[in-house]
C-alpha cells in the first residue's frame, strides 16, 4: 500500500481542500492519504479557529486515512522549521509522493529554483542576510536573494505564500534524505488571501472573516463554499464552546501576562529578540484590542505575522530553550483521526516506525507542552466546559 502525504492546517476544511485532497490521491495513485496538520495554534501564529480534534475528524469524513498532528514547536514557526518537522514525520511514516498546493502549479519551477540556490549557495545566503538586515520581511527577502541568482523571469514568487512553502519541502526532502516524491496542483481560483468568498473555492481567510464578521454565521455562501459537514460542525462547536478562537478573544488575557511580566521575563520567550520585548511592554499600555496592539507594534523588521507567532508563544509559555530542546528531538508521531485504511497502514508499516502515540497519556513525550498549549487555547470558554474540552487528549482517535 503506497501512501501519499500531505500538510495541512484546515483552518476550517473547505471546498479547496477537498479539492486538493482528490487531485492529489489521483495524481500521486495513493491508496493511502495522509495529513500532517498544525494543532491548536497554527504557522502564522493564529489560534485555529476550532480545536484540532474536530478539524482532524472533519479531514478523515472528507478523505484523509490518517491524521498526525505536527508538535507546536514546528507549528508556530517561518516555513523552514514547519517544513522540516512535517518532513520528518512524513519521511519516518514511509510516505511515496508529498502533494502540496501552490500558486505555481508547475513542479519543474520548483526544482529548477532549488538547483539554482544550491549551486549558488553563497550568493543566495550572503543576499539573504543582507535583505534581512535592510529590514525586509522574511519572504521577501527570500525573493531578494533569488533575484540575484536568476538572470531571467524562470524563478518561482515565492512572495507567494504556497509556493514559499512548496520550495521548503522540496529543500527538506532533499536535505533529509527523504524518498519522497514531490507534487503540486495549482491553487483553484481564491487567493490565501482574499477576504471575499469567491465560489465554489473560496480562501480559509475569506471564509473565517465571513463568519468572524457577520450576524449570521452561516450564510448561504459561507454554506456553499465547504462541505456540509464543515457547516455543521462549525456550527455546532459555537453553540457548545461559546466561541470561535480569535486573537480578539484573547487580547485581555494576553495583555495581562505582558504587562505583568518584567523585560527579563520576555526575553526568554521563545522568537522575542532585538530588544522587541521593550517595544511589546510599553504598547500593551496603550492597546485596546488585539488590532490596536498589531498596529502600534508592527514595523518594517517584525511583520504581522512574525510578531503573531510572538504572541502565541507569550500566551502559552513557550521559551527559546525549550524550544531548541524540542528541536533536537525525533518529533512524535501524534494520531489525531484515522480510517479502516489508515490503521492498515500504520499496521503494515509500524515495523520501521518510532513508537506511535494515540493520546496525551504517558509516555507521550510532550505531555506537559501540550496540557499547557491546551490550557491557552481552551481559555476564553466557560471552565466547565474548557474541562470537558481539555479531555479530549486523553481519548482514542477518532475513526471515520
Amino acid at each position: 500500500m503506497q501512501a501519499c502525504g500531505v500538510i495541512v492546517e484546515y483552518n476550517p476544511f473547505h471546498n479547496g481542500h477537498k479539492y486538493h485532497l482528490e487531485k492529489a490521491r489521483s495524481l500521486s495513485k495513493a491508496s493511502c492519504m495522509i495529513a500532517v496538520m498544525s494543532g491548536n495554534f497554527l504557522q502564522r501564529g493564529e489560534p485555529a479557529i476550532i480545536d484540532k480534534y474536530h478539524r482532524a475528524k472533519l479531514a478523515t469524513e472528507q478523505g484523509c486515512d490518517i491524521v498526525i498532528e505536527l508538535p507546536y514547536y514546528y507549528a508556530v514557526q517561518h516555513s523552514e522549521l514547519f517544513a522540516m518537522g512535517a518532513i520528518k514525520i512524513l519521511k519516518e511514516l514511509g510516505v511515496h509522493s508529498l502533494c502540496f498546493g501552490s500558486e505555481s502549479g508547475e513542479i519543474d519551477a520548483f526544482h529548477q529554483t532549488i538547483d539554482a540556490i544550491e549551486k549558488n549557495q553563497f550568493i543566495y545566503q550572503e543576499s539573504l542576510k543582507n535583505a534581512i538586515k535592510k529590514g525586509n520581511s522574511y519572504p521577501k527577502s527570500h525573493q531578494i536573494a533569488l533575484n540575484r541568482i536568476f538572470t531571467s523571469d524562470t524563478s518561482i514568487d515565492i512572495g507567494q505564500p504556497n509556493n514559499m512553502l512548496g520550495l521548503q519541502y522540496i529543500k527538506q526532502i532533499h536535505n533529509l534524505n527523504a524518498n519522497i516524491k514531490p507534487l503540486t496542483i495549482k491553487r483553484a481560483q481564491s487567493n490565501y488571501h482574499d477576504e471575499t468568498i469567491s465560489l465554489p473555492f473560496a480562501s480559509a481567510t475569506s471564509i473565517r472573516r465571513s463568519l468572524l464578521h457577520t450576524d449570521n454565521h452561516f450564510l448561504q455562501e459561507i454554506q456553499d463554499s465547504m462541505p456540509k459537514m464543515t457547516s455543521k460542525t462549525l456550527e455546532m462547536y459555537k453553540k457548545q464552546y461559546g466561541c470561535f478562537h480569535t486573537w480578539e478573544a484573547y487580547f485581555k488575557l494576553l495583555q495581562y501576562n505582558v504587562l505583568t511580566s518584567n523585560e527579563s521575563v520576555l526575553r526568554t520567550i521563545h522568537g522575542v529578540n532585538e530588544g522587541i520585548e521593550h517595544r511589546i511592554i510599553r504598547t500593551a499600555k496603550d492597546a485596546t484590542s488585539f488590532q490596536t496592539w498589531m498596529q502600534l507594534l508592527k514595523t518594517k523588521r517584525y511583520t504581522w505575522t512574525s510578531l503573531q507567532r510572538i504572541f502565541t508563544h507569550i500566551l502559552t509559555k513557550t521559551t527559546k530553550e525549550e524550544v531548541q530542546q524540542k528541536l533536537l528531538e525525533t518529533p512524535p508521531i501524534r494520531i489525531l483521526s484515522m480510517t479502516g485504511v489508515g490503521r492498515q497502514y500504520l499496521n503494515d508499516h509500524k515495523k520501521g516506525t518510532n513508537q506511535l502515540f494515540t493520546s496525551n497519556k504517558n509516555p507521550f513525550p510532550d505531555k506537559e507542552l501540550d496540557e499547557r498549549i491546551s490550557s491557552a487555547y481552551y481559555s476564553i470558554i466557560d471552565s466547565n466546559m474548557m474541562i470537558h474540552a481539555k479531555k479530549q487528549a486523553y481519548l482514542p482517535p477518532y475513526m471515520a
